[in-house]
C-alpha cells in the first residue's frame, strides 16, 4: 500500500491493461474454436472419405454385361408397375469358380438356375418365378462375340440361351431376351451370381439352416463316381455355408426325386430362408455393406445397377416386402419326354397377373385400393402333402385355376407332377381320381380341396380335376417356405426338415 505525503492511503491504481490484451484473449478463443472446427470438420473429412473409399472399392468390385446384346425388341417399359429382376445362378468355372464347382475352368458358361422376381407395386409383395433350365423355349435372336447376331431357335431348352456364344462367361443378355420373349414382361434389372457369390453370401450372413433325409455323399453330387466318396452332409438339421451351401443346393441325384424340378423346390426352399437370415440382421447400411462387398466380388449387372449407389439403392427398395408375402413358384410345366413343357393357358395367365399387378391368389398389390375388398368366408384346412405325388388338371374355362392349385399344393409340401387342361371343361365340383391303393393319399389331396368328391380309376397315381366351385373357393398363398406343420390351435411354424420330398 502507498502512503501519500500528507499521510493518508493512496487510493487503488487501476491494473493498466496492456495494449490489445483484449483483441490477443479474443484471439485465443477464436483459435480455440477454429481448432474445434477443424478437428470436427477433419473427422467429418475422414468418414466421407472412408465411406468414398468403400463406395470406390465396391464399384471396383461390379462387373457389367453387354447391354448391346439386350433386344431392341422388347416389352415396352411400363409394362408392368412392378420391377421384374432376373435373377440367373452360373456354374461359370472363370475367375476361380473351378475350385467351388469342379469342371473345367475353360468350359462355356451355363445358366444353372434362374428366377424371374416380381417386386409388385406396392412394394410389399414378390413373387419369385423359377424356370426349369430343361425347359423347351424360343430362343430369339442374340448378339454374338463378334457383333454378329443367331437367328431365332425353337423348340430349345431354356439353359441353351446363355450359353449362347460358348463364352467361359456367359450369354445373360440372351437369357433375358428369351425371358423377355417368353414371358411378355420387360426386365427392368438381371443379376448373375457364380458359385463364389453365392457361397460367400451365406458365409456373411452366418449360415442358412437346412435339413437333410438321408446322409449325402461326393456321389450323390456327382453321380459318375464309382464310389460314394466322403460323406458331404448328415441327416438332420444343419447350418451350412460357404462350400457346403452350395453343395446342398447342387445335389440332385442324392435327394428327393431325383429330377431338376424337385431340386428347383429345394433351392426356392434355401433362397426363401437366406432372405429371412439377410432381412432378419436389417436392411441398413450397415448390415447391407458388408453383404454388398460379399456379392459385388461375383456379381455381373446390367448396366443399371453398374455402380455401388445404384445397387445399394435397389436393395434399400425392397426393404419393405414382407417375407410373408413373398412366394416361390414354378412355372406351369410338365414332361415331354426328357425335357420339360410349358402349360397353356395357364402360363399366359400367371404372366398377365403379374403384368396387373395381381398375386396369384387375386390380391390387388398395385399400391391402389380398388373398392371395398371382401372378406373371405371360408378357407380350405391346412394339410401336410409330404411323400405325396399329384397332377393337376383345369375342368374349368377359367384360365390360370391348375397354376393356382399347382402352387397351394406345393407350398402344403405336395410333388406337382404336372399342370394341364382337362379333357372336359365342364366340371361343376373338384374330383380327386386315384388308382389301387392310393385312396389314403387321395383323401389327404382331397382335404385340400373343401366340397372335392373321390373317385377310384383302374389308373396309377392321383390326379385334381378343378371344379367351377374351385374357382370360388378362397385358398391360402403358398408361402416362402415349402410347407408348415401345426403346433398350437391357431398357429403354424416353418420346420426345417418340413417337405423332405424335395430334399
Amino acid at each position: 500500500m502507498t502512503i501519500t505525503s500528507a499521510g493518508r492511503p493512496a487510493p487503488p491504481r487501476h491494473r493498466q491493461e496492456r495494449p490489445g490484451g483484449r483483441r490477443r484473449a479474443g484471439r485465443r478463443r477464436g483459435r480455440r474454436i477454429r481448432v474445434a472446427l477443424v478437428v470436427c470438420l477433419s473427422l467429418l473429412v475422414l468418414a466421407t472419405a472412408g465411406a468414398g473409399w468403400l463406395y470406390l472399392k465396391l464399384d471396383g468390385n461390379i462387373s457389367t454385361f453387354d447391354s448391346g446384346g439386350v433386344s431392341d425388341d422388347r416389352p415396352r417399359a411400363g409394362s408392368s408397375k412392378g420391377e421384374n429382376v432376373l435373377l440367373i445362378g452360373s456354374d461359370a468355372r472363370t475367375d476361380g469358380n473351378a475350385a467351388l464347382g469342379g469342371g473345367d475352368k475353360d468350359d462355356i458358361g451355363r445358366s444353372d438356375t434362374t428366377l424371374l422376381l416380381h417386386v409388385y407395386a406396392d412394394h410389399r409383395h414378390a413373387l419369385a418365378v423359377s424356370i426349369p433350365r430343361d425347359t423347351l423355349v424360343t430362343i430369339p435372336p442374340c448378339k454374338l462375340p463378334d457383333g454378329s447376331w443367331t437367328k431365332t431357335q425353337t423348340d430349345t431348352m431354356f439353359n441353351a440361351a446363355y450359353s449362347v456364344g460358348e463364352t467361359a462367361k456367359g450369354n445373360p443378355a440372351c437369357t433375358q431376351n428369351t425371358v423377355e420373349h417368353l414371358t411378355g414382361l420387360r426386365v427392368d434389372h438381371t443379376v448373375v451370381v457364380d458359385f463364389k457369390g453365392f457361397a460367400r453370401l451365406t458365409e456373411v450372413v452366418g449360415g442358412v439352416k437346412v435339413c437333410l433325409p438321408q446322409d449325402v455323399y461326393e456321389n450323390d453330387l456327382n453321380p459318375h463316381r464309382t464310389t460314394p466318396g466322403r460323406l458331404l452332409f448328415k441327416k438332420g438339421v444343419q447350418t451350412v455355408s460357404g462350400q457346403k451351401a452350395l453343395d446342398y443346393v447342387r445335389i440332385r441325384h442324392g435327394i428327393g426325386d431325383g429330377s431338376d424340378i424337385g431340386r428347383i423346390k429345394r433351392q426356392q426352399a434355401f433362397v426363401a430362408s437366406l432372405l429371412k437370415e439377410v432381412k432378419s440382421k436389417g436392411l441398413t447400411p450397415t448390415h447391407l455393406l458388408p453383404l454388398a462387398d460379399a456379392a459385388t466380388k461375383s456379381l455381373t449387372v446390367d448396366t443399371g445397377l453398374g455402380s455401388a449407389d445404384k445397387l445399394i439403392s435397389f436393395a434399400m427398395s425392397l426393404k419393405d416386402v414382407d417375407l410373408h408375402n413373398t412366394r416361390f413358384v414354378t412355372l406351369p410345366w410338365r414332361y415331354d419326354g426328357s425335357r420339360v413343357a410349358i402349360v397353356e393357358p395357364d402360363a399366359d395367365a400367371l404372366w398377365a397377373a403379374l403384368k396387373s399387378d395381381r398375386t396369384i391368389d387375386g390380391k390387388n398389390a398395385t399400391g391402389k385400393r380398388k373398392g371395398k375388398q371382401k372378406t373371405p368366408t371360408a378357407s380350405p384346412t391346412p394339410v401336410s402333402g409330404a411323400g405325396i405325388a399329384v397332377g393337376v388338371y383345369n375342368g374349368t374355362t377359367i384360365t390360370g385355376l391348375a397354376a393356382r392349385a399347382a402352387a397351394t399344393l406345393t407350398s402344403d409340401g405336395f410333388t406337382v407332377t404336372g399342370t394341364a387342361t382337362a379333357a372336359a371343361q365342364d366340371h361343376p365340383t373338384t374330383l380327386v381320381e386315384y388308382g389301387p391303393g392310393e385312396e389314403s393319399r387321395a383323401r389327404t389331396v382331397a382335404a385340400a380341396f373343401p366340397g372335392a368328391t373321390l373317385e377310384s380309376v383302374s389308373g396309377t397315381g392321383i390326379s385334381v380335376v378343378l371344379g367351377q366351385s374351385y374357382a370360388t373357393t378362397p385358398t391360402p398363398s403358398p408361402t416362402a417356405v415349402p410347407s408348415t406343420s401345426r403346433t398350437a390351435p391357431g398357429r403354424r411354424t416353418t420346420t426345417p426338415c418340413s417337405n423332405l420330398t424335395y430334399g
